[in-house]
């Protein structure tokens, strides 16, 4: 069912243009609601490490149209091979069956392509204002009464905030992000750096235990390649968003590491595209409060070690749109939305426990079994695991 706009359009301010912002500004858009989207970046983003569109997003990509225009920026990867803790090669795998995708559904996009794309399909549709943010919320009106970074105020009848796991939307709503989020143990750097290996279209993965470094040419810049580091540290640390402090730990980490790592360390400080964090998730109570709701990594963030940020953040938003479109009662709509996506978050966020995190052991025994299986040419994750990325059956648009 499409919107009659036989009464006064709703308005909407969602917070991030990402991913799910984007995604949900097409589907709101297309039921009737005028929809704002902040964003503090000055435009789309791009670059980024490569992501996965799998299962049930894929179905919410080709309902939206975009998906004809995903396969063509598809990444077309031929192979991963895992190195040892002195370099020396364990096994050469194919890339989907690591990831439990299907070869030739699923997609792997860079993110900035991915991106832009969502935009393009919303941007003649929604006003986007760029280079600014939500300061203040008020719902003591009877609506939502928005003070913007930028010096603007403007009331909208409701919120949503797609900004990420460290999501200031949630943050004004419901607090301090401790007691919402899941430290996993580890922490993760992500930068671009010169492409010297000669590498094409594959991924390479050194591995010790409790560190793995990875060097990704996506076939979209020989020049280029994306480097990820990644390293166990059981208790998060302090002061991790300073980005000095960022660089120091990340070295420290890699010290005394083998094959090209001291070069890769070495490129990480001279990156201008660094991007550190810690690996964890957002669990919640409730995914709204009042007026305001939370879409994505915001309210569900998975982690990366379950490759399934990005189809949470397009099949939640799909969900939440739906929902709103569906009942007029914002509480209404905000409780279906969550008694309707939520068993799908949970099962997504339980694959860090027996998923693609086995990709990053902890200790010596756990590397050699890993490095045992993937000898063995088994795929990972296991059919359980590519059951969760299609566990939720799609409605129809409303």
């Amino acid at each position: 069912m499409t919107s009659t706009h036989s009464t006064p359009r709703r308005t909407v301010l969602i917070s991030g243009a990402s991913i799910a912002g984007p995604a949900l500004a097409y589907w709101l858009h297309r039921y009737g609601f005028a929809v704002t989207v902040v964003e503090k970046a000055s435009a789309p983003r791009g670059g980024g490490y490569p992501i996965d569109v799998r299962g049930t997003a894929i179905e919410v990509v080709r309902r939206m149209g975009v998906l004809p225009r995903l396969r063509e920026a598809r990444i077309e990867s031929q192979r991963v091979t895992f190195l040892g803790p002195d370099g020396g090669e364990v096994a050469t795998v194919a890339p989907h069956d690591l990831a439990g995708s299907v070869e030739g559904r699923d997609l792997e996009v860079a993110r900035g392509d991915l991106t832009a794309i969502l935009y393009a399909a919303v941007a003649d549709d929604v006003e986007f204002l760029f280079d600014d943010s939500i300061d203040t919320l008020d719902q003591s009106g009877g609506g939502v009464d928005v003070a913007f970074r930028g010096g603007g105020r403007r009331t909208f009848d409701l919120v949503v905030g797609a900004d990420g796991m460290h999501s200031r939307t949630r943050r004004l709503l419901l607090g301090p992000e401790g007691p919402f989020q899941r430290y996993l143990g580890y922490c993760f750097a992500v930068f671009t750096m010169p492409n010297a290996f000669g590498l094409s279209r594959e991924l390479m993965m050194w591995n010790a235990p409790g560190r793995a470094a990875a060097l990704y040419a996506t076939g979209e810049d020989d020049a280029t390649l994306h480097a990820f580091l990644n390293f166990h540290l059981p208790e998060p640390p302090e002061a991790f968003r300073d980005p000095e402090t960022q660089v120091k730990l990340v070295a420290e980490a890699f010290a005394d590491a083998g094959w090209e790592v001291p070069g890769i360390i070495d490129a990480m400080r001279g990156a201008d595209d660094l991007f550190c964090d810690t690996v964890g998730q957002i669990r919640l109570p409730a995914w709204s409060g009042g007026r305001v709701a939370l879409v994505g990594d915001a309210a569900y963030a998975p982690s990366f070690l379950t490759g399934q940020g990005t189809s949470l953040a397009l099949v939640g938003a799909y969900m939440l749109a739906r929902a709103l479109a569906a009942d007029p009662d914002h509480a209404a709509a905000f409780a279906a939305y969550e008694s309707g996506t939520r068993a799908f978050a949970t099962a997504n966020q339980a694959l860090v426990d027996h998923g693609t995190a086995g990709l990053f052991p902890t200790t010596a025994q756990a590397l050699e079994q890993r490095n045992a299986r993937l000898r063995d040419l088994v795929a990972m994750p296991a059919p359980a695991e590519r059951a969760a990325y299609s566990a939720l059956a799609l409605p129809e648009p409303w």
